[in-house]
């Protein structure tokens, strides 16, 4: 059987909203298409390399959980960012998608240092961005989900996409996440992956390109995930 590794960055402090549902819909997926993944978690960061990681997650946290959690992979930063570089395959949420830039400012303007590896940053307000979120992809399609930060993100990269009906990185820009090469970042919790398989689907099969396997057959059936994404649609439709 044909194999890919995830590896899980964090899980015991970064599982904010079941995030651990974006693992099981990779695993999911991959099971349609006869593909095992075997999922890493990583919770210390000492001695890791990349060589055995086929597609990296990293969920979101608490203030302090994303705090101690920028200070483990901090460790490795500069292998993370060249994996991102050479294409590898990442799915980062909320607080793992924050960390990535250069700095987090906090209400009171205290800057905490990010891994750096984009450069973009955020910028933390009191009121809160909440609520469904639709969003229009050129890659992707429509993309669903629910939002609840405080940090607003700015970068001049790829995003997600257009957002049709929510907030997005920071309310203004009505883009919502990053896409760079084949790193993908969202505040989009719910989670994401099991309403979104075209996001799933692009992750398994970047992944499969890059390892030199197959990823077929490329049409299964979407019925439960289409049918979850309309539950979004319909309702948002109707406010």
């Amino acid at each position: 059987m044909r194999q890919l590794t995830v590896y899980h960055f964090l899980p015991d402090k970064l599982n904010l909203y079941s995030d651990i549902g974006n693992i099981l819909a990779l695993k999911q997926r991959a099971k349609l298409r006869n593909i095992e993944l075997k999922v890493k978690d990583i919770n210390v960061t000492d001695g890791i390399t990349f060589d055995a990681c086929d597609i990296f997650f990293i969920g979101g946290g608490s203030d302090r959980e994303q705090s101690l959690a920028t200070k483990e992979l901090s460790k490795i930063k500069v292998k993370l960012k060249d994996a991102i570089e050479d294409g590898m395959p990442g799915l980062t949420v909320c607080g793992g998608y924050q960390f990535l830039g250069s700095k987090y400012i906090t209400l009171d303007g205290t800057e905490l240092e990010g891994l750096n590896i984009l450069d973009f940053y955020t910028e933390s307000q009191q009121d809160r961005l909440i609520g469904d979120v639709v969003i229009n992809s050129e890659t992707f399609g429509t993309i669903v989900g629910f939002e609840n930060h405080g940090g607003r993100t700015y970068h001049q990269f790829g995003s997600l996409g257009k957002v049709v009906n929510g907030h997005g990185n920071n309310g203004q820009d009505a883009k919502e996440g990053i896409h760079y090469k084949n790193l993908l970042g969202t505040y989009l919790h719910g989670p994401i992956l099991p309403k979104n398989h075209e996001i799933t689907d692009y992750l398994l099969e970047k992944a499969c390109e890059r390892k030199g396997i197959s990823f077929e057959p490329q049409q299964v059936n979407n019925d439960e995930e289409e049918a979850a994404k309309k539950v979004i649609i319909d309702r948002v439709k109707n406010k």
